[in-house]
C-alpha cells in the first residue's frame, strides 16, 4: 500500500534555495567600503547584472576590457568556463571566483586550493529546476510523448491509442544515486507526487549528511539499489571515480522495465553500453539531460535519439528565468562575502 500522502515541512536548506542569494544584513556581512571591480566573463540573466551592478564595479563580457581579466582582474564571475592552472598563473591578482551553479568540473580546483584563490559555486540553488526537469524526463519516457509528438507533427500518422504502450510510475521504486542537495529534492517530488518508495545511493558514503524528512532506504552499494529500482536517477558529480559509474554491466542488473535517468553530468553513464543496452532492450528506456557532448549534436548522437524510449535535452534543467537569476545571485553574493571576510 502507498503511503499517506503528507506535506512535509520544507528542509532548511530547500527554503535557503528559494531566495535570491544571500541576505546581506541578517547573514551580518559588512560591506566593502571600496566597490571592488567584477570581471563577468560569459553572459548572464539581464535581471542577475542588475544585482550584480549594485554591488561591484563591473566590466561586461562586451566590454573589450574583459579579455585583459588575467592581467587585471581581482575577482570574476563564470558559468561554463574553463579555469586552468596556465589561467591562475597568468592572473597573480586574481582572489575569488564566483561560479554559476555547482558543477566545478571545468574548474581547475586543486589549482585554486594551491594558489589561494576562492572559489563561491551555489550549491542546492538549482534544485528545485533539476529535480522538476528529472520528473519531466521520467514522465516523457515512461509515456513515450516526445515520440508521439513527432510522428504526429513530423510524418503525419494518424496514431491509435490501442497501439501505444507506456508504463505508470506511481508506487514505483526511485532509486537515487547521489545524496546532495538534488538528489534529496528529486526524492521529495517523487515520494509526494507518486508515493514512490526511496532507495538511495552515494559513492561518498560517510561524507553526505542524512536525509531526515523523506521516508528512505539507504544502501551501501550501487548493485543493491539498481537491482530493485524501477526509476534510477543519477545525481553525483563527474569525476575520476564516477566516470562510467554505469556501464553496460550494471545495466545488465537494472529490470528489463526500469527507466534510467541522468540530469548530472555526460559520462557518468557509459553513453556507448547505453545504446546496446536498448538495442538488447535490458532496460525500458533512458532520459539524459546530460551528454558528452555539449551542446549534443545529431551527428553524435543519431543512434541514441533514434531509440523511441529516449529522450535527451540539451543540459537544460537549470534553464528558467528564476533559476538563472537567483543562482547568479547567490554566486555573486558569495564573491561579496568572501571579500568581506578576507578585509575584515
Amino acid at each position: 500500500m502507498a503511503p499517506a500522502l503528507v506535506a512535509p515541512e520544507e528542509p532548511p536548506h530547500v527554503k535557503e534555495v528559494l531566495k535570491n542569494g544571500i541576505d546581506l544584513e541578517t547573514n551580518g556581512i559588512k560591506p566593502v567600503q571600496k566597490r571592488q571591480k567584477l570581471y563577468i566573463l560569459p553572459e548572464f540573466h539581464p535581471e542577475a547584472v542588475k544585482h550584480t551592478q549594485e554591488l561591484f564595479d563591473c566590466v561586461l563580457h562586451t566590454d573589450p576590457e574583459a579579455a585583459n581579466w588575467r592581467k587585471s582582474a581581482t575577482t570574476i564571475l563564470i558559468k561554463d568556463y574553463y579555469i586552468t592552472d596556465g589561467d591562475l598563473a597568468a592572473a597573480p591578482q586574481l582572489r575569488v571566483i564566483g561560479k554559476h551553479g555547482v558543477g566545478l568540473d571545468k574548474v581547475d580546483v586543486e589549482a585554486c586550493r594551491t594558489r589561494g584563490e576562492k572559489v563561491c559555486n551555489t550549491p542546492g540553488v538549482n534544485a528545485g529546476a533539476v529535480a522538476e526537469m528529472t520528473l519531466a524526463l521520467a514522465m516523457s519516457v515512461a509515456r513515450s510523448i516526445p515520440s508521439i509528438c513527432y510522428r504526429q507533427i513530423a510524418n503525419g500518422e494518424v496514431i491509435r491509442k490501442e497501439t501505444v504502450q507506456g508504463v505508470l510510475l506511481g508506487g514505483k521504486t526511485i532509486g537515487i544515486v547521489g545524496m546532495g542537495n538534488i538528489g534529496e529534492v528529486v526524492g521529495n517530488m517523487f515520494w509526494g507526487a507518486f508515493g514512490s518508495p526511496i532507495i538511495a545511493y552515494d559513492p561518498y558514503y560517510g561524507t553526505t549528511r542524512p536525509w531526515t524528512y523523506i521516508p528512505h532506504r539507504r544502501v551501501h552499494s550501487l548493485d543493491d539499489l539498481l537491482e530493485v529500482s524501477d526509476v534510477v536517477n543519477v545525481h553525483v558529480p563527474l569525476t575520476p571515480g564516477t566516470t562510467n559509474l554505469i556501464s553496460l554491466k550494471e545495466m545488465r542488473k537494472m529490470k528489463r522495465t526500469a527507466i534510467l535517468l541522468n540530469t548530472a553530468r555526460g559520462g557518468i553513464v557509459d553513453e556507448d553500453d547505453l545504446i546496446q543496452a536498448l538495442d538488447e532492450n535490458l532496460i525500458y528506456g533512458a532520459g539524459f539531460d546530460s551528454h558528452v557532448q555539449e551542446p549534443p549534436t545529431k551527428t553524435k548522437y543519431e543512434c541514441l535519439w533514434n531509440h523511441d524510449r529516449f529522450v535527451g535535452t540539451p543540459h537544460i534543467a537549470a534553464a528558467t528565468d528564476e533559476t538563472q537569476v537567483a543562482t547568479t545571485n547567490a554566486a555573486t553574493d558569495g564573491v561579496l562575502h568572501s571579500l568581506s571576510a578576507s578585509d575584515s
